[in-house]
């Protein structure tokens, strides 16, 4: 009967961690399908569907890539699977503690625009950056109200002592038609949801390395000008074990904290209908 019990316990045990990942995923893909309304309709066992009918895979079905693979060829799954953690934060990073830098170019690219087919700089809008203190525009895409969140950042930084905000200009770059250094994959400056702050007291992972991560995760930049970024749907780069200081991008889904409302599912049966909850 002893031979019995361990592999009868062990099934039972796989299939409760199968049961908590599943839940880990719809609650990522909630968070998701939230914090972009106005784009996304839901989601049901293969797909993320949007607001026109699209429907993109979420699994690429290779659940076993590496950390540098998924950089690379991250599904929508991928981006996910990485809690951001937002305020402050006293624990060590772990070598692939990167939650924001997978990104899907399908779902992007649909989201704000292909810039190498000129589809994103149509969507820019100007906007002051810290009107009182340097009072220069900067490009923001439009989509998903990201230029009114990062005039909302704009002005809570203006509002800061003159020794914190110093860190957030001159901006060092917001738009830019560029890949990312390490994974050749597009930046988010790219979509025109990104600003690099001031370069001059930022630091970067490449800047510090000799071909690998510096053992030490270098940051001068104030956590007052996170807390503001975070509050407003931008994570930073800052909590990245490659870690890019002056970094801020719009991912509002990976800072979600509402608690569960029942899950935005939508069946197979329901179609493209509204989606349950």
């Amino acid at each position: 009967m002893r031979r019995l019990i361990a592999p009868a316990f062990l099934a039972v045990a796989l299939v409760g961690q199968t049961g908590v990942a599943a839940a880990g995923e719809r609650a990522a893909l909630d968070a998701l399908v939230r914090a972009y309304p106005d784009r996304l309709a839901g989601y049901d066992s293969t797909d993320l569907i949007w607001q026109d009918g699209t429907r993109m895979a979420l699994s690429d079905g290779q659940p076993a890539k590496t950390f540098a693979e998924m950089l690379r060829h991250g599904s929508i799954l991928d981006q996910l699977r990485l809690p951001y953690p937002a305020g402050t934060i006293h624990a060590a990073f772990g070598p692939d503690d990167d939650p924001g830098r997978v990104r899907n170019r399908a779902f992007f690219d649909k989201m704000y625009g292909d810039c190498w087919k000129g589809e994103v700089t149509q969507r820019l809008v100007p906007v002051v950056w810290l009107p009182r203190s340097w009072g220069r525009s900067i490009r923001i895409t439009s989509i998903n109200g990201v230029a009114e969140r990062i005039a909302a950042v704009s002005g809570e930084l203006d509002a800061l002592p003159g020794v914190v905000k110093r860190y957030a200009y001159p901006p060092a770059g917001t738009y830019n038609c560029r890949t990312v250094a390490d994974t050749g994959e597009p930046s988010m400056h790219s979509w025109g949801a990104a600003i690099d702050i001031n370069a001059a007291h930022a630091d970067y992972w490449l800047w510090h390395a000799s071909g690998g991560i510096d053992a030490e995760h270098i940051n001068r930049i104030p956590p007052e000008i996170v807390a503001v970024f975070e509050r407003h749907g931008f994570i930073w780069g800052g909590k990245w074990s490659h870690y890019d200081t002056m970094h801020f991008e719009y991912r509002p889904e990976l800072l979600d904290d509402q608690p569960a409302q029942g899950s935005i599912w939508i069946s197979r049966a329901a179609g493209n209908g509204a989606p349950g909850r």
